[in-house]
C-alpha cells in the first residue's frame, strides 16, 4: 500500500529530499552534492530517498512516486537531463529518471522536472504563492532560476520558460557560466560571485570571505559564508551583494513591465539566507525602472524556505 510521495531537490551544493504524507513533510534527508559525476549523484539521491522514507516510517515500496527537481534542460517525457553547468556530469544528456528508478529497484514511478519550476509550483500550491494567479518565483542560489505562474497555471513554454537568470542585465558584461556575457546570473549567483571574489583576491583586493570559508569548513563560498562576511562588513562581500541587488532589480523591473505580475517571490540558498532585507533592497532597486511605479508587484520571501524545491518536486509527482 502506497502511503507517501518523495520529492528531491538537486542543487549544485546540496541534495534535499522529503517524503510527504497527507500533504505534510513526514521525513527528510539532506546531503552535499557529489562532485564526481552523474552515477554518484544518482546513488546518493537514492540513499536520501531511502533515509527520508525510513524517517517517515515507510519503505521505498510504500512510495507512490518520486519527483525530482534538477537544474538544466529537462525532457519530462524521458527523464533526461542535459545542459546543467552547476552539477558535475550533467552537461551532456543523462537518462536521469530511468537511472534513479533503477537505483530504487523499479518500485515507485520517477518524474523529473526543472528544479526552479517545481520550487515555484511548491510555493504556488503550499507556500507564498497560494491564491495568486500571476507571479514569478526567483531562486538565487548556485545559479539563478525562475518559474512563472500565469493565469493560475505553471508556464512551461517549450521547456525553458522562466529562465530569468539568463536575461541580460548588462550588454557585453561579465561572463556567465552559460558562456554568454552580461546575464543577470553572472552578477547574482553564488557560483559567479565566488569566481569574481577569487579574481579580485588574485588582484590584491583584501577580503575575509576565504578565511570564513575555512572557519566554517565549507568547500566553497556558501550562502552562510557570504552572510557572515556581510556581518563583518567585508568590502568585497558588500560589493558583490550590491551588484547582485542591482542585477536582480534591473532585470526584474523589465519582467514586471512585460508581464504586470501580482507578486515576485525571491528564494534560493542566498535569497532565503539573506531574507527580507535582501528582498526589500531588490524592490527599491526595481522602483525607478517600473513603467507603472504606482502599482508595483509585491515582493515576497518564500514560505517553504530550504524545503521548497523538494516539496515542489513531491507536489509535481502527485504528493
Amino acid at each position: 500500500m502506497t502511503t507517501g510521495t518523495a520529492g528531491v531537490d538537486l542543487g549544485g551544493t546540496k541534495i534535499q529530499t522529503v517524503v510527504l504524507r497527507n500533504r505534510k513533510v513526514a521525513g527528510s534527508a539532506r546531503v552535499s552534492t557529489p562532485q564526481t559525476g552523474a552515477e554518484d549523484v544518482v546513488s546518493v539521491i537514492a540513499q536520501t530517498v531511502r533515509d527520508a522514507a525510513e524517517e517517515a516510517d515507510m519503505a521505498v515500496e510504500d512510495l507512490a512516486a518520486v519527483g525530482i527537481g534538477s537544474p538544466g534542460r529537462i525532457d519530462v517525457a524521458t527523464g533526461t537531463v542535459s545542459g546543467s553547468p552547476h552539477v558535475n556530469g550533467f552537461a551532456d544528456p543523462v537518462p536521469f529518471g530511468p537511472m534513479i528508478a533503477q537505483a530504487l529497484g523499479g518500485g515507485p514511478k520517477v518524474l523529473v522536472d526543472n528544479d526552479v519550476r517545481v520550487a515555484t509550483l511548491g510555493e504556488f500550491k503550499r507556500g507564498a504563492g497560494r491564491g495568486r494567479r500571476n507571479f514569478l518565483g526567483v531562486f538565487v542560489g548556485t545559479g539563478v532560476g525562475g518559474g512563472l505562474v500565469l493565469e493560475g497555471k505553471l508556464r512551461n513554454g517549450r521547456g525553458a520558460a522562466g529562465e530569468v537568470g539568463h536575461m541580460v542585465a548588462r550588454h557585453g558584461g561579465r561572463r556567465c557560466g552559460c558562456g554568454r556575457r552580461g546575464c543577470m546570473e553572472a552578477y547574482a549567483s553564488r557560483h559567479s560571485m565566488e569566481a569574481t571574489a577569487r579574481r579580485w583576491a588574485d588582484r590584491g583586493k583584501k577580503t575575509a570571505l576565504f578565511a570564513i570559508q575555512k572557519e566554517k569548513h565549507r568547500p566553497w563560498l556558501t550562502s552562510s559564508v557570504f552572510a557572515a562576511a556581510l556581518e563583518r562588513k567585508d568590502a568585497v562581500a558588500v560589493r558583490l551583494i550590491d551588484e547582485a541587488v542591482w542585477a536582480l532589480g534591473t532585470v526584474l523591473a523589465s519582467v514586471q513591465n512585460l508581464l504586470d505580475l501580482e507578486a515576485i517571490i525571491v528564494g534560493g540558498g542566498l535569497g532565503d539566507r539573506l531574507g527580507a532585507p535582501f528582498v526589500e533592497r531588490i524592490e527599491r532597486e526595481m522602483q525607478p525602472h517600473l513603467f507603472v511605479p504606482e502599482r508595483p508587484p509585491e515582493l515576497l520571501t518564500t514560505e517553504l524556505g530550504d524545503l521548497g524545491g523538494a516539496v515542489g518536486a513531491a507536489v509535481r509527482a502527485g504528493g
